[in-house]
């Protein structure tokens, strides 16, 4: 695919190779690992917008940045209520953010029956009242979303083109409707017929876990540009593979994020987050299951780090 920046308002990313927001993985020291390695743009966790307006201390730590990231900062809000959106991003919590994506595709059944994340595409009224009510706090806001909540009716080039009325300044297409959750064929043309739609920065996402993928995403659907969400989860060493990026070798990154994680968040999540973490890069691996049985009965990070040591990523 063809490197490029992405405008998005005033602000300019590094390349238009994104980490999408994943929930319970996009943590400051994830992103950190995933913009070393190329990501051109990289989003917190999505966190609930009544959540940082009542002042919750676990959705703020889900804010963190750390000192050394050095690209735009980036954080995905969800909700259903304009006031409280707008509320959350002019919140002192958000102030450290200069972009802030709102959640429009998110199937999981508890969010959904809640009225928030891909059940916004049902209500195109209320949809776009969020995003006004977002860009009146003056930040940049983007928005990512499905392509409808069932292949009954794609809705994709229509509430795009609803969203830039309202002043999105980006939007990022999860080119699969809310029923299929993870699963099936990444609609390209879908994602196409919003780009044709609008004239705002147009991400295609959905189905990345290679650089042949990331091609095929960038090329048929004519985006700007892509987002890799579970596919950096497996690989993250993915984002310097299609941006041509240098790295240290694997295993310096993997105990980079353990010490990370550790000073962040404590010994005990550090363990538990990098168990599982190392297991989704094992992935592929010769003896992976060997290792992931060790791995999950490991009960400290130093004990993680012996396993690490014996294998070949």
């Amino acid at each position: 695919m063809r490197l490029k920046q992405i405008e998005i308002g005033k602000l300019h990313t590094e390349n238009n190779v994104f980490l999408a927001p994943l929930a319970g993985y996009t943590n400051a020291v994830f992103r950190d690992t995933c913009y070393a390695l190329g990501a051109g743009l990289t989003f917190t966790e999505m966190v609930s917008a009544k959540g940082l307006c009542y002042g919750s201390e676990k959705t703020e730590q889900l804010l963190h940045v750390s000192e050394s990231y050095g690209g735009i900062k980036a954080c995905q809000i969800f909700g259903k209520e304009p006031y409280y959106m707008r509320k959350a991003c002019e919140s002192d919590a958000l102030k450290p953010f200069e972009l802030i994506d709102i959640n429009m595709g998110c199937p999981v059944p508890k969010i959904y029956k809640n009225g928030e994340g891909s059940a916004l595409m049902g209500d195109i009224p209320l949809a776009t009242e969020i995003v006004k009510e977002c860009k009146k706090s003056g930040k940049y806001i983007s928005v990512k979303f499905r392509t409808g909540l069932d292949e009954s009716k794609l809705i994709t080039a229509d509430f795009a083109k609803a969203l830039e009325d309202a002043g999105a300044d980006m939007i990022t297409i999860h080119g699969r409707t809310r029923d299929k959750i993870y699963a099936g064929e990444v609609n390209f043309k879908e994602i196409a017929s919003a780009k044709n739609a609008v004239k705002i920065p147009v991400i295609a996402n959905g189905g990345v876990f290679s650089v042949e993928e990331a091609d095929r995403l960038y090329s048929e659907t004519g985006a700007d540009g892509i987002a890799v969400a579970r596919g950096a989860m497996y690989n993250p060493w993915l984002f310097a593979e299609i941006t041509g990026t240098d790295y240290s070798d694997k295993k310096q990154t993997v105990l980079k994020q353990i010490d990370g994680i550790k000073s962040l968040y404590g010994e005990r999540f550090a363990c538990v987050f990098m168990r599982k973490m190392i297991g989704f890069y094992l992935k592929g691996t010769p003896n992976a299951s060997y290792y992931k049985e060790r791995l999950f009965k490991a009960n400290t990070t130093d004990e993680v780090k012996n396993i690490l040591n014996e294998i070949s990523l």
